[in-house]
């Protein structure tokens, strides 16, 4: 099935300081903050959240189309994408922009210091859903605040069942938009923090809120997710990861593997195992896009963990 991933495509800059932040930040001067950072490690991924999902759904065997908006550095990111076999056709270009981009500190501590530039993400309402031909499932994830609102809308014109992953999007919405965004959506995919303000911004509880959708999933780090859907919550555990080296990512590698549960007529349960699996082989590598898995090793994993056969 043909899945409309809706959502940014960004390059992340992550950058380590060999030291601890506390070090050099004095808490009685923060209202004078002007501190400087050496950062002898530095690299470069391909990120943003359409990108990793549909990066990961190919990885499954799906047919993941991605919409987006990008700038005029996107050059070395577009040859990736086609060199993986992504479809670039609603890739849009918008000419004098930067693609977005983070730019992530990290300490030893691992606490980080990010800056985003959203750049031609800001520009994401220019595409529409109608523009791509054959989708069966679509999914809008982090984008411009109006892309987002405008795709959620579009699809539930033209009939398309959609995931709302208001991901870091969700502060730009207050309550009554969020809800309303959420009754146009079939899914609604949210981390737990995200999970509390959203209820707490609505006013509604998780139990409420999953009244609106076919399915309310709340991933919870390394406590599993949970999934609540015909008036039931589902318990999805966790699958041990070979390494817990970087965490980047991970919640699109999730996404990833609902949506191909949902695009091939899973159960909660395995379509909620299938995404645990994801993120933990993410989660043993470095960037959101350096994880290589076959469908095969995919599937023997999956047995491993769970016992049973995936496909």
């Amino acid at each position: 099935m043909r899945t409309l991933i809706c959502g940014s495509i960004a390059f992340d800059t992550i950058m380590v300081f060999h030291d601890h932040f506390k070090n050099h930040i004095l808490p009685d001067q923060i209202h004078i903050l002007n501190v400087a950072f050496l950062v002898p490690d530095m690299r470069r991924e391909y990120g943003g959240c359409a990108g990793n999902i549909a990066y990961n759904l190919k990885l499954l065997g799906g047919e993941p189309v991605i919409m987006a908006t990008v700038g005029d550095d996107v050059g070395p990111y577009r040859e990736r994408l086609e060199r993986l076999g992504l479809a670039t056709d609603h890739v849009r270009l918008v000419p004098d922009t930067y693609t977005a981009q983070a730019f992530i500190t990290t300490d030893l501590a691992d606490n980080q210091i990010t800056a985003f530039h959203p750049g031609a993400m800001n520009h994401s309402h220019l595409n529409r859903i109608g523009d791509a031909a054959g989708i069966g499932l679509g999914i809008v994830s982090p984008d411009g605040r109006q892309g987002m609102t405008e795709h959620a809308r579009q699809f539930s014109e033209a009939g398309i069942p959609f995931v709302f992953d208001p991901g870091q999007g969700l502060p730009m919405f207050n309550g009554e938009e969020l809800l309303a965004l959420l009754k146009l959506a079939d899914y609604c995919t949210v981390n737990d923090y995200e999970a509390r303000l959203l209820c707490e911004r609505t006013g509604l509880s998780l139990e409420r809120l999953a009244g609106e959708v076919k399915a309310l999933i709340v991933t919870l780090g390394g406590s599993g997710s949970h999934i609540y859907a015909a008036g039931k919550r589902l318990e999805i555990p966790t699958v041990q990861a070979a390494e817990e080296l970087d965490p980047t990512g991970c919640g699109d590698a999730y996404r990833s593997g609902l949506l191909y549960g949902i695009a091939n007529g899973m159960d909660w349960d395995q379509a909620g195992r299938l995404a645990s699996l994801m993120g933990s082989i993410k989660i043993a590598s470095r960037g959101g896009q350096n994880h290589a898995p076959s469908r095969d090793e995919i599937g023997a994993r999956y047995r491993e963990a769970f016992g049973s056969a995936l496909w």
